[in-house]
């Protein structure tokens, strides 16, 4: 009675709580929106302004079409995000789902060599990463970047992931090989279907760090063809002339993808994020 009595008001306070914080993180993003419409002048004059009749120009917009090929830019990032984020969720729930259904010996000790990717930054290794794909043959092509951000994801994948499929019924997955079915068909009919909030976590938390990296781009793929849109951008940056309004129109374009993505998946990624922490 006592519980039920407060909870409509820890309801509200969790709510308003949840507003504030999504005010707050999109503020900045709402900045760099409105001053993409806005003359220079108005930009450094009154940056929180709305952009009005007065300070209103697409001059931002009309250099990012026109300088550069911002549409190749926008389909590399894509093509490279979408893949990876495919290899990710893919590998990392096979893994997993071994990892938490079968007893091995090194099992624990496998587990925590995954772990280690999470601890230890892959740009460590960008010297021997970037040899590598040279003796591949790899530089300068999407599939280098694919395969690094996959390497990047898996271990936050495994980890989040292991931790879900461990509280999947073992009676639903023994019904299910009592009945024919093979591990592969119980891990993507019966498994997956029921961690889909923690691979939605895992997508978001993986992929804006993918969009937005320009570190790797730079290193393996600064050829104009397959150029991301992080690293497009840094084309309006010089090092004693920055044109601003292209910079935060680019900007505003390439926020588009990772406002879509947490639309999508926002109420998995919700639920993916407080599982387990209230009943």
């Amino acid at each position: 009675m006592h519980k039920a009595r407060h909870s409509p008001a820890r309801s509200i306070a969790a709510h308003a709580i949840l507003i504030a914080w999504t005010v707050i993180a999109l503020f900045p993003v709402f900045v760099i929106v409105i001053n993409s419409f806005k003359s220079r002048k108005a930009i450094f004059g009154d940056p929180l302004a709305l952009p009005l009749p007065e300070n209103f120009d697409l001059v931002g917009y009309t250099t990012v079409l026109a300088q550069g090929d911002f549409f190749q830019y926008f389909l590399n990032s894509l093509i490279v995000t979408v893949a990876s984020l495919f290899f990710v969720l893919l590998f990392g729930a096979m893994a997993a789902f071994a990892l938490s259904e079968y007893r091995f010996r090194g099992n624990t000790l496998m587990g925590l060599y995954l772990a280690l990717g999470i601890m230890i930054p892959i740009r460590l290794g960008t010297v021997a990463i970037l040899q590598l794909m040279v003796a591949s043959g790899l530089v300068n092509t999407r599939t280098a970047l694919v395969l690094v951000y996959t390497a990047q994801g898996l271990p936050l994948a495994v980890f989040i992931l292991s931790e879900f499929m461990r509280n999947v019924s073992h009676d639903l997955k023994n019904a299910g090989r009592i009945d024919g079915l093979s591990e592969y068909t119980i891990f993507f009919r019966l498994v997956l279907p029921l961690v889909r909030p923690a691979m939605a976590t895992v997508a978001v938390f993986t992929m804006i760090p993918i969009w937005n990296d320009l570190w790797f781009p730079l290193i393996l793929a600064p050829a104009e063809e397959v150029k991301t849109i992080t690293l497009g951008s840094q084309v309006f940056i010089g090092q004693f002339v920055t044109n601003w309004n292209a910079v935060l129109a680019a900007l505003s374009l390439a926020i588009v993808p990772v406002l879509v993505l947490y639309l999508i998946f926002s109420r998995q990624l919700i639920r993916g994020i407080t599982a387990g922490a209230v009943k």
